[in-house]
């Protein structure tokens, strides 16, 4: 029998996105899968369940005899206990984060890929979720940092004046930040761009970005930074506090996987910067890179507007829902072959990606 696909709807408060669009839905049925998606599951990203259905994909809301579920977020550990047993479960599952849903996944013995945990190399791009979904949530960050900016972004020249283009620094060069910048530049403003890894100059100039260079590197292993030590940690917070007190907009976007987000901007920068300042904390979800950040609230802190948005990638469900569902297809096709689902453990893509640990050499899990 064809391997049994259902793509959820997801149940996580605010979540518009949803893992398989009528285009891969199609791509998984020529692949010899059968795709069941949940009714309602795409509407809130613009994707109608007869849309699923002119795909070739049935409407049905049970889940008990899937081989295979996709999903954005993980799933409840309610709906978790409905799975078959040793079903295959992908997604940006987290599991580590809630000991209910790590114990919900295990006790069904489910195969679980969090796509998170996808090591990033070249080969992985085209699966690379963490990339995909990053790039909206720096654009929708620069957005709402270009709202809650009581000036304009670019220079303009007017009857009244000349009026001066705004200053925008963006903290953290990844794919959020990089996207930040490039948006910010499109917007008209003078744009910076400051990250503690010096490979990021060359980026950070090639999208019309000025590196801000605070004098302190850390550049660390797989792309990511290492842990300043305590003396450069406050020579960087003694330049960068004095450089915000130009700055008018800062958009935060540091972050390293499976760990708190740094704190980079302090009260106390927060309070040397200029009434109407605005602060756009895109780390909000895991902690904030100001101290001055609560999650999901905006703040007025001494004149300077904090916003900590959250769920950045779903205020562009259509797009990121898109890019998603392009990854986990992606991702889904190294063992998703004609109609079965065959796992080679030699592939370093599907070894250190599955959780909590590798089968045993040549086991291939029940379906």
């Amino acid at each position: 029998m064809a391997v049994e696909v259902r793509v959820l709807k997801e149940a996580a408060a605010g979540e518009r996105r949803v893992a398989a669009t009528p285009e891969t839905v199609k791509k998984l049925l020529a692949a010899g899968a059968r795709v069941q998606v949940q009714a309602g599951a795409g509407l809130a990203a613009g994707f109608t369940d007869q849309a699923y259905r002119d795909a070739g994909a049935q409407i049905d809301d049970a889940v008990d005899a899937a081989d295979l579920v996709l999903c954005v977020q993980a799933p409840p550990p309610e709906l978790v206990a409905r799975f078959k047993p040793g079903a295959v479960l992908v997604g940006a599952l987290h599991p580590q984060a809630d000991a209910a849903r790590a114990a919900a996944l295990q006790a069904r013995q489910l195969v679980t890929f969090p796509l998170e945990r996808l090591p990033r190399t070249t080969r992985a791009q085209a699966m690379d979720v963490l990339s995909s979904q990053a790039g909206m949530a720096g654009y929708k960050a620069t957005l709402i940092a270009a709202q809650l900016a009581p000036r304009f972004f670019p220079m303009l020249t007017t009857a009244a004046g000349t009026i001066r283009p705004s200053k925008v620094l963006v903290v953290g060069a990844g794919v959020a930040g990089l996207q930040a910048i490039a948006t910010a530049k499109r917007l008209g403003a003078q744009v910076e761009g400051f990250d503690v890894r010096p490979e990021t100059r060359e980026q950070i100039e090639s999208l019309g970005g000025r590196f801000l260079d605070l004098g302190v590197s850390a550049a660390g292993e797989g792309g990511y930074a290492r842990q300043l030590t305590d003396a450069e940690r406050a020579e960087q917070q003694r330049r960068l506090a004095e450089h915000l007190k130009g700055v008018d907009v800062v958009i935060c976007t540091a972050a390293v996987p499976g760990r708190p987000a740094p704190k980079i901007v302090t009260a106390a920068m927060v309070a040397g910067m200029r009434p109407g300042s605005v602060i756009v904390d895109l780390a909000a979800e895991t902690g904030g890179n100001c101290e001055a950040t609560r999650p999901g609230e905006t703040l007025d802190v001494g004149g300077v507007t904090v916003a900590g948005p959250l769920d950045l990638a779903s205020m562009g469900a259509i797009h990121a829902s898109e890019m998603y569902a392009r990854n986990v297809l992606n991702f889904v096709s190294l063992f998703l072959k004609d109609g079965a689902l065959v796992f080679d453990w030699n592939d370093e893509l599907l070894a250190k990606t599955v959780w909590p640990e590798r089968p045993a050499a040549g086991e291939i899990p029940p379906v």
